[in-house]
């Protein structure tokens, strides 16, 4: 990886991350619109380079099984996250990749600490985790709606006017637990604007292929948009931290979006900078010793090493399996 393509991928990503500190206003500090000067016909290339990087640090991410990644998906309906997740993870390795979606939680979930369930599908060591919505629905849907948090059987104390400061205290120390254990968080925030989720409410409905993903939910959730924007904003100026920032994808350019998560997740795993595990002197004696071995058993007329004498290397496997 030169240094030069890593201080791109950085300076990409710079205008979208939330100074741990700051106070963020999502209508006045971050454009669902831009796109950095970048042209569609470009992102194609663009998109497609960042996947073949993805592809070749997963590899060593697995090979290493010393780090984890942990990326957490947050975004309004129609923002975008399906989307993201199949084309930035469609060159990577299945085996070493887990997307968990959150829905309402079911009862065994709602008679245990508002993190447990989140805590179950945690990314093993070289792995790539994906929270398609995560954690923090508890400070932004349940803000939202208070009904949720009733639900959630907590002790009267616990639900006093301070519940969404000490969430987020919580949250923070959770993620620097975790991050102080070998696993890297990577939080995406799509950012939709208004009138292009309405577009694309009305693309649901319109074609018929897509009248599956359209519930009129998604409409009574759109008229309380100030109250999402609000809880966002104070989201983000929360729980951006110096070891989990925040990084706000301008989302109404679907290839722009994706460019920019690829991108987000790059720079991360460019920071951990995995290896391939080097192996010993004794290991390298029996290595050669069970390749004489199999060269012997080579077909009469049959090169007894195929790949020595292409003169090429083969390729190694994603994931643990």
């Amino acid at each position: 990886m030169s240094d030069e393509r890593a201080e791109r991928i950085a300076d990409l990503i710079e205008p979208l991350r939330v100074r741990p500190g700051s106070t963020v206003r999502l209508a006045r500090d971050f454009d669902p619109g831009y796109k950095a000067r970048i042209r569609k016909k470009d992102g194609v290339e663009l998109l497609s380079s960042g996947i073949e990087l993805l592809a070749d640090y997963q590899r060593r991410l697995a090979a290493q099984d010393t780090y984890g990644v942990l990326v957490c998906l947050q975004a309004l309906d129609a923002g975008g996250k399906d989307g993201t997740i199949r084309h930035v993870m469609s060159g990577v390795n299945p085996q070493g990749v887990r997307v968990t979606g959150f829905k309402v939680p079911s009862a065994e979930e709602l008679d245990h600490d508002y993190l447990w369930r989140y805590a179950r599908h945690l990314p093993a060591r070289g792995e790539i985790g994906i929270f398609n919505r995560s954690h923090y629905e508890e400070v932004l849907v349940v803000r939202v709606h208070p009904e949720n948090l009733r639900r959630q059987k907590l002790p009267p104390a616990a639900r006093d006017d301070e519940v969404w400061e000490r969430r987020y205290r919580e949250i923070n120390d959770w993620e620097r637990y975790l991050s102080d254990n070998g696993f890297k968080i990577v939080k995406l925030f799509l950012n939709l604007s208004k009138e292009e989720q309405r577009i694309r409410f009305l693309k649901r409905i319109d074609v018929p292929e897509r009248n599956w993903k359209f519930s009129p939910a998604d409409v009574r959730e759109r008229a309380r948009w100030d109250d999402y924007q609000r809880a966002f904003s104070r989201m983000l100026s929360a729980t951006s931290t110096e070891w989990a920032p925040w990084y706000v994808v301008p989302a109404d350019h679907k290839w722009f979006a994706r460019i920019c998560a690829a991108a987000v997740l790059a720079h991360t795993l460019i920071g951990i900078d995995p290896q391939y595990p080097r192996v010993g002197d004794e290991t390298r004696r029996e290595l050669a010793e069970v390749k004489r071995d199999l060269e012997r058993e080579a077909p009469e007329g049959a090169a007894p090493d195929p790949y020595a004498k292409a003169g090429k290397k083969g390729k190694r496997s994603g994931g643990k399996g």
